[in-house]
């Protein structure tokens, strides 16, 4: 019995070692492309309950990070240097806004070479996007083959004893690897990056019309370029480009 127990215990330990490190290697290197965009820019957290928070953002794959230009004064008495907003907190996102004129000149420049980049793009970037956007579509039946194999190994083979055993395991870095993709393939989106569309955002009980370039999506955030944004009525429009959340807002029209 001591013979068979050993071999078993040393397997779950090397399973839950290799789950748990390809777990922290690729959550460490998974950050959302659109957030990505606006790294080590001065940029605007609108929250969906009004609140306003600006700094230089730092992007990780736990959250973000708003490094304020000075440290402010809470109304407690105590100083604060930023504001995190962790991942379970995005929901809370109305927007992610990037304005022209907080950037630095370097960094107007990288956004400049960025839009004319991505506006109407030349046949060589639209080729690279085709082929990664054909690793996107086999990405589920790459996934269904991978589920099929080990259902048929586990029956199969003198390995399937012990596959079984650390089914937990062997899902866990499973869905590791698929999800490290990070990018959910929409047809009806794919046709329009690099073109002018109109951007539908819900604002509350308000739905708020922005015309703008799409440049890119993600599973959860679509990122459009050179929109006149206003915060609000009172205020006036200042050029931006901004990544908003899918749950709330929509690519509705083509625009040119």
């Amino acid at each position: 019995m001591l013979a068979v127990t050993i071999p078993y215990t040393a397997i779950t330990i090397i399973f839950i070692v290799l789950a748990t490190g390809l777990g922290a290697f690729i959550r460490r290197r998974s950050r959302d492309k659109c957030l990505r965009d606006f790294e080590a820019n001065m940029a605007t957290l609108e929250d969906k309950a009004g609140k306003v928070v600006w700094g230089r953002l730092r992007v990780e794959s736990t959250g973000l990070e708003f490094i304020y230009h000075e440290k402010q004064q809470d109304t407690q008495g105590h100083y604060e240097a930023s504001y995190i907003l962790y991942k379970h907190e995005f929901p809370n996102i109305g927007a992610v806004i990037r304005y022209l004129d907080d950037l630095s000149e370097p960094n107007k420049k990288k956004r400049q070479r960025a839009l004319k980049a991505i506006y109407h793009p030349g046949l060589c970037r639209r080729f690279k996007r085709k082929l990664l956007n054909v690793f996107k579509t086999v990405r589920d039946s790459v996934a269904e083959i991978v589920n099929l194999l080990m259902s048929q190994a586990k029956k199969a083979t003198p390995a399937g004893r012990v596959l079984t055993s650390q089914d937990k395991y062997v899902s866990q870095m499973k869905d590791e690897l698929m999800g490290s993709v990070g990018t959910s393939y929409e047809p009806l989106l794919e046709r329009y990056i690099g073109r002018k569309v109109v951007l539908e955002l819900i604002k509350g009980e308000e739905i708020h019309e922005h015309c703008g370039v799409l440049k890119n999506y993600t599973a959860e955030f679509i990122e459009i370029m050179d929109v006149d944004y206003k915060p609000n009525e009172d205020k006036p429009a200042r050029k931006a480009d901004m990544i908003v959340p899918r749950k709330h807002a929509v690519v509705r029209h083509l625009a040119e």
